[in-house]
C-alpha cells in the first residue's frame, strides 16, 4: 500500500432543523463523496464527546493526542504563522473584531476584512503600541485571524480568561459557546501568578484599540459602508509548546500536512509532519485545483497526508445553509472529483471526516457527531450509499470517539 489520505473538512457536520430541514451533506449532488462512502466503511465520530471543541482540541483529538497534552491554542497558532515561540512566552489566538465601546458588534468584522488590510493594521499596532512591561509580536494570518505573543523576562502564566467572550476551557478542552455576552471582556487572572499576564493583555487590547480606531484602513472601510476592524479579541492562552509525540516515528510512516490555516500547520509541524506550502485560501472553488496538484505531488515522497480544507466551517458560523451546501459541493466537484481521477484506490486508503460539527442553526461549533468514511485498498464496503450524518451512522464503523480514529485508521492502513 502506497498512500494514506486523511482528509478533514472543517466544520463538516450539521444537524437537521425545522428551519433548514436536511443537513448540507444530505445532497445527491455530492457524487464523489457518496461514491467513496459506497465503496468503503462508514461511521460517525464524537470528536470530543459532550464538548463543542475549538479546532485545536478537535484536530489533536483526531490525531490521537489526549486533552492533557493539548495546551493553549496560542502557541500552535504562533508556530503555524512562523513565529519563533519559546516556552514562557504568552501566546494567544486573536481576531480582528468590531466594537462600539466595549459592546461587541461583530467578532469577525463582517467576515470581509482582507488579509492585506489585516497586515497593514498589524504593522501599525506593532509600531505604535508599547506595553508598560516587556514586548509583543502581533501577526495577522488569514483575513480577520491573527496571533498575539507577549514576552517579558520571566515566565508568563497562561491561566487567564479570554477577552473573546465566545470561548472557554472545559475539562482541559477549549469549548465554543453557543450563547455568550456580546461585549469585549476584560481578561482576569485565574490565579495570583497570572496577574501580570492579564494586566498586559488588557493593556494591549486597550492601546491597540486606540490605534485601530484612527487607522486609514478603518476610515476607508467606514466610507465604504463596511464594519471597522477596531478591536482585538484574544483567547486560548498558552505559555508552553505542547509536547506531542512524533507521528511519523510512532507509525513508521512519512507524514506531510496540507492545510489552509496556521493552526493546523502548527499542529502538523509539532507532530513531525512536513508542512507543504500552499497559497492563502480564498475559500472559493478556485483554491482546489492547486490543492489537488499539491496532494498528488506530495504523495510521491510521503506515505501519509493530512489534508485540511476550511470552507464549510465559515458558512456554518454565519448560519448560511445554502453557502455551506455550496461549499461542500465545490469540494466534491473541484477537489475530490479530479483527485479520484489521478489516484489508484487499490493503492490508496482515503479517509474523509470533519474536525467538528458547525451547525448552521447554531452558528457555532457543537458536540454533534461528524460522519467518517474509510475506503480503498482491500477495505470491504458496508451497506452505506451516501456520505452524511444519518446514513454513515448505520455503517460498519458505528460510533467512534475522536481519540479512537487515528489508531483505527493506521490499523487498516497497516493491513493492506
Amino acid at each position: 500500500m502506497k498512500n494514506l489520505l486523511f482528509i478533514v473538512l472543517d466544520g463538516l457536520g450539521d444537524v437537521r432543523s425545522e428551519k433548514f430541514g436536511k443537513t448540507p451533506l444530505e445532497n445527491d449532488k455530492l457524487k464523489s463523496l457518496n461514491s467513496l462512502a459506497e465503496k468503503g466503511i462508514n461511521g460517525v465520530v464524537y470528536v470530543t464527546p459532550g464538548i463543542a471543541p475549538e479546532s485545536n482540541s478537535a484536530v489533536l483529538s483526531l490525531l490521537g493526542y489526549p486533552a492533557e497534552v493539548h495546551g493553549g491554542r496560542g502557541p500552535l497558532e504562533a508556530i503555524g504563522c512562523g513565529v519563533d515561540f519559546k516556552d514562557g512566552m504568552l501566546g494567544l489566538r486573536s481576531n480582528y473584531a468590531t466594537a462600539d465601546g466595549d459592546k461587541l458588534v461583530d467578532r469577525r468584522v463582517g467576515r470581509n476584512l482582507t488579509s492585506g488590510e489585516a497586515a497593514k493594521l498589524a504593522d501599525a499596532i506593532n509600531k505604535k503600541v508599547k506595553l508598560s512591561k516587556g514586548s509583543f509580536i502581533f501577526k495577522a494570518s488569514v483575513a480577520h485571524r491573527a496571533v498575539l505573543i507577549i514576552k517579558v523576562e520571566e515566565k508568563l502564566s497562561a491561566n487567564i480568561s479570554n477577552t473573546d467572550p465566545a470561548y472557554r476551557m472545559k475539562q482541559g478542552i477549549a469549548e465554543a459557546l453557543k450563547e455568550y455576552p456580546k461585549k469585549v471582556m476584560e481578561s482576569k487572572p485565574l490565579q495570583k501568578e497570572a496577574e501580570l499576564s492579564a494586566e498586559l493583555l488588557n493593556e494591549f487590547t486597550k492601546k491597540s484599540q486606540e490605534v485601530l480606531e484612527r487607522h486609514d484602513v478603518n476610515k476607508k472601510r467606514e466610507k465604504e459602508g463596511k464594519l471597522k476592524a477596531n478591536v482585538i479579541l484574544s483567547r486560548d492562552a498558552g505559555n508552553e509548546i505542547p509536547k506531542l509525540y512524533n507521528i511519523s516515528e510512532k507509525y513508521g510512516k512519512n507524514w506531510a500536512i496540507l492545510a489552509d490555516m496556521p493552526l493546523e500547520i502548527g499542529i502538523g509541524k509539532l507532530c513531525g509532519m512536513d508542512a507543504i506550502k500552499l497559497p492563502l485560501p480564498t475559500f472559493t472553488k478556485e483554491d482546489y485545483p492547486e490543492r489537488v496538484e499539491k496532494t498528488i505531488s506530495t504523495m510521491k515522497n510521503h506515505d501519509c497526508l493530512y489534508i485540511h480544507l476550511k470552507g464549510p466551517d465559515l458558512f456554518g458560523h454565519d448560519g448560511d445553509f445554502e453557502g455551506k451546501k455550496k461549499s461542500i459541493e465545490e469540494i466534491d466537484h473541484c477537489y475530490f472529483k479530479p483527485l479520484l481521477k489521478k489516484i489508484d484506490l487499490n493503492e490508496t486508503i482515503v479517509v474523509v471526516t470533519g474536525d467538528h460539527a458547525t451547525p448552521c442553526i447554531n452558528k457555532a461549533h457543537s458536540s454533534d457527531p461528524v460522519p467518517i468514511l474509510i475506503c480503498g485498498g482491500n477495505v470491504k464496503a458496508d451497506t452505506v450509499k451516501k456520505f452524511n450524518e444519518m446514513d454513515c451512522g448505520e455503517g460498519y464503523l458505528g460510533e467512534l470517539k475522536g481519540l479512537q480514529i487515528m489508531g483505527r485508521v493506521m490499523e487498516i492502513f497497516e493491513k493492506q
